[in-house]
């Protein structure tokens, strides 16, 4: 009997090489699935769903983890505020350790021998998604054609063209992928340090020039509505935003990073929901939430995003930390005012039930209405008391 393998399947190029290696050369059972992390359309499934079957597969599988994905991951990354380096919302990263989790749980229902992925041997995802199986499913090995082989883009394309493979063989300019938390964009500029993307490099051309006012609801720390508009699902209102926003050419920016195979890497991003989302989100809170459940939330989600980018969201000790970021969100409800410009936004200011910023309590600078200026003194002295014995001590 043929051995039973899962392949990771995008339908690109080094996939494509995976289906025709793992059927005719190693004579393997190839069972292809596709991860939708909200990228793809159903036209866009289809057609992959197509080109598997012509490739040779046993059989093509979809899995839709769009709703699981905002569940497990992207929930707590808003909560966290979460930008790695202070600019990159994770799209991808959090997006494979999402696909990689899917592809293992779907190896173990077929109960396949083998997986396979067709990462290279240069870049983050062969370690995601080596690990992600060997932590879900080490019984099962791991198969990855395209980095044993060392195969050149030129060799995978030859190969195919041998075994009569029919495909769009020309490199795209622009390496794109898409997800619900923000599309990447590769190309010649960014493997350089100093170039930007041109114009025509993003996905999504800017056609709104009018500015617009736009009012997010949130509850308990998720996006819930916009403009009195109710979602059924946080990942509506995600969607329903990205389609508003991107337009003006928000959310583009160029992430510099370092890779988990220690080199250092740019790649560019378009992320206009997320970043105003995570910005709305961490301006509500910082009317809401105390002084140190802001600090410490700052330090765990720091620790969070950067353990999630090198592919450890099994690690138990980020469901400790989304648990306590879970229990921060209680009072994070209430309304924020943003305003839309091409290739920018203000988030105005916000409304919430909440709010610590009372004038009940006082007006910062001009009025206090809950202490003296005797109990000011009194306070100052003793505050910095400590410091002040250091002081004569030691001259």
């Amino acid at each position: 009997m043929k051995k039973k393998v899962v392949l990771a399947y995008s339908g690109g190029l080094d996939t494509s090489f995976c289906c025709i290696y793992l059927t005719r050369d190693l004579d393997m059972e190839v069972h292809s699935v596709i991860v939708n992390t909200g990228g793809f359309s159903e036209e866009e499934l289809q057609a992959v769903e197509k080109r598997a079957y012509e490739m040779g597969v046993t059989s093509h599988h979809v899995v839709d983890e769009t709703i699981n994905f905002y569940n497990t991951c992207i929930r707590y990354l808003v909560y966290g505020n979460v930008l790695k380096n202070n600019t990159y919302p994770l799209s991808v990263s959090a997006e494979r350790v999402s696909q990689a989790t899917a592809i293992a749980n779907y190896a173990k229902e077929i109960n396949a021998e083998y997986v396979a992925h067709g990462s290279t041997g240069a870049g983050n995802d062969q370690v995601r998604f080596d690990m992600i199986f060997n932590i879900l499913v080490p019984e099962v090995q791991i198969l990855t054609p395209i980095r044993d082989l060392k195969l050149s883009r030129e060799e995978e394309i030859k190969y195919l063209k041998e075994h009569g493979v029919e495909m769009n063989f020309e490199k795209a300019k622009y390496s794109i992928n898409k997800g619900i938390w923000g599309t990447s964009v590769g190309g010649r500029e960014t493997l350089t340090s100093n170039q930007g993307l041109p114009e025509e490099a993003w996905p999504t051309q800017v056609s709104q020039t009018e500015p617009k006012k736009l009012e997010l609801t949130f509850e308990k720390g998720e996006l819930i509505g916009i403009d009195g508009t109710t979602y059924a699902h946080p990942t509506k209102a995600i969607q329903a935003l990205q389609a508003i926003a991107q337009p003006y050419g928000i959310g583009r920016d160029i992430h510099v990073g370092d890779t988990i195979i220690g080199i250092k890497g740019r790649v560019g991003f378009e992320a206009a929901a997320p970043i105003i989302i995570i910005k709305a989100h961490h301006t509500l809170e910082k009317h809401v939430l105390t002084k140190w459940q802001l600090s410490w939330k700052d330090q765990l989600s720091s620790f969070y995003g950067n353990w999630l980018h090198e592919g450890q969201f099994h690690d138990p000790i980020m469901r400790n930390i989304e648990a306590f970021l879970t229990d921060t969100q209680t009072y994070v409800s209430g309304k924020v005012f943003v305003e839309l410009h091409p290739y920018r936004f203000q988030v105005i200011g916000i409304e919430s039930d909440h709010d610590l910023m009372s004038n009940k309590f006082g007006t910062y600078g001009e009025m206090n209405n809950s202490w003296s200026g005797e109990d000011v003194k009194g306070f100052s002295k003793i505050f910095g008391n400590q410091v002040m014995i250091y002081h004569k001590v030691n001259g």
